[in-house]
C-alpha cells in the first residue's frame, strides 16, 4: 500500500497544499489558501486535512523564510510556528521543513520543455551549478548542484545590497535609499518593489505618486496607459537582469539560471522584449562568459509543490 505525504509551498501571500503519492510521485488535490485569511499555518493545514480522506504519514513544507531553529517566523507575513509542534499536532511520522526556493530548485530536474521559456544563452553544462531566483512577495535565491543526487544550497541572497549601474538608475536608487534606508535587491525585485520603483520614478520628476498596488502598476504598464508605470516595469526587468548576472557569476552557474516567482510569468511578453538579457550580460570582461549561460523562465503553475515532493522522494522514505 503506497504512503502518502502532505506537501506544501507556503509563501507570503499564498499557501499551497497538496497530496503526494510517494510511490509514483503523483501530486493530487492541490489547493491554494490566502495567508491573510488564516491566523496561522496550523489552521490551514487542519482545514486541508479535514477535507482529505487519506492518511498522510509524511509531510514536506517549503517555507518562504529561513528555516533553521526550533521556531520559524515567516519573512513576509505574520505566521510563526514550531515544526516539532506541527509534527506532533498532526501525527506525522516525518516532517521536513525546507526553504521555498530549495523546493523550486528541486523541481528543476523534472521540468519539461513546456514548463520553461528560454531567454537566450547556449546550453547548460552538466554537473555545473544552477542558479535560481524569483520575484514574488519577496525575492528568493538558491543554487542547485548534482552530487550523487541533487543538493540545494539555500540562502537569503534577496537581501544583498542593490547597486545602480547607470546615472539614471542612481537617481532612482538614491530616492529609494532616502525613503527606505538599506536598499536590498528585494526592495526592488518584489511586489512591493514595483511600488517602491514607481514612487521613486514619479518623485524623481518632482511629482507626487498615486497610491497604486503592485497589480495596478503592472496593469497600467502592460496597457501602456501610464508612462511612469511603463518606466517602472522597464526598470524592474533591467534590474532582474543585473541581479541575475551577478548571481550567475557568484555561483559560477554554467548549468544555467532559472527565474521563478509569481511576477515575471505575469509580464512574460513585456519581459521577453525588455532589456533583461542585455543587463544580464553587462558585466565587463565576463560578459563574454555570461553570453553562453542559458536563462530559463519557469512557467509551471506550482514548482514549489513539485520540488517538495521531489525532496521527499530523494530522501527515499520507505513506502
Amino acid at each position: 500500500m503506497p504512503a502518502y505525504a502532505l506537501i506544501g509551498d507556503i509563501g507570503g501571500t499564498n499557501a499551497r497544499l497538496a497530496v503526494c503519492n510517494l510511490e509514483t510521485g503523483k501530486i493530487s488535490n492541490a489547493q491554494r489558501f490566502l495567508t491573510c485569511d488564516y491566523p496561522s499555518l496550523e489552521t490551514v493545514i487542519a482545514r486541508f486535512l479535514h477535507e482529505t480522506p487519506l492518511k498522510l504519514q509524511y509531510a514536506c513544507l517549503a517555507i518562504a523564510s529561513p528555516v533553521q531553529g526550533e521556531w520559524i517566523s515567516m519573512t513576509n507575513n505574520s505566521w510563526s510556528f514550531s515544526p516539532a509542534a506541527i509534527k506532533k499536532q498532526f501525527a506525522f511520522e516525518q516532517l521536513e521543513i525546507i526553504n521555498d526556493f530549495t523546493a523550486v530548485s528541486m523541481s528543476i530536474p523534472s521540468l519539461s520543455e513546456e514548463c520553461v521559456i528560454k531567454l537566450g544563452g547556449g546550453e547548460g553544462e552538466r554537473d555545473q551549478p544552477i542558479a535560481v531566483y524569483g520575484a514574488g512577495t519577496g525575492l528568493g535565491v538558491s543554487c542547485l548542484i548534482e552530487r550523487n543526487g541533487w543538493m540545494v544550497i539555500p540562502g537569503e541572497g534577496g537581501h544583498v545590497d542593490f547597486a545602480a549601474t547607470t546615472d539614471e538608475e542612481e537617481i532612482i536608487c538614491s530616492i529609494m535609499r532616502s525613503r527606505l534606508g538599506h536598499l536590498s535587491a528585494e526592495k526592488l525585485l518584489s511586489g512591493q518593489g514595483l511600488v517602491n520603483i514607481y514612487q521613486a520614478v514619479v518623485l524623481a520628476d518632482k511629482r507626487q505618486p498615486e497610491a497604486l498596488s503592485p497589480a495596478e502598476v503592472t496593469a497600467r504598464a502592460l496597457s501602456n496607459s501610464c508612462k511612469d508605470c511603463s518606466k517602472t516595469l522597464t526598470f524592474f526587468c533591467t534590474a532582474m537582469g543585473h541581479f541575475g548576472g551577478n548571481l550567475a557569476l557568484t555561483y559560477g552557474a554554467a548549468g544555467g539560471v532559472y527565474i521563478a516567482g509569481g511576477i515575471v510569468p505575469k509580464i512574460k511578453d513585456f519581459f521577453l522584449n525588455s532589456g533583461f538579457r542585455s543587463a544580464f550580460e553587462d558585466k565587463g570582461r565576463f560578459g563574454k562568459w555570461l553570453k553562453h549561460v542559458p536563462v530559463y523562465l519557469i512557467i509551471h503553475d506550482s514548482p514549489g509543490l513539485t520540488g517538495a515532493a521531489a525532496w521527499l522522494q530523494q530522501l527515499r522514505i520507505p513506502h
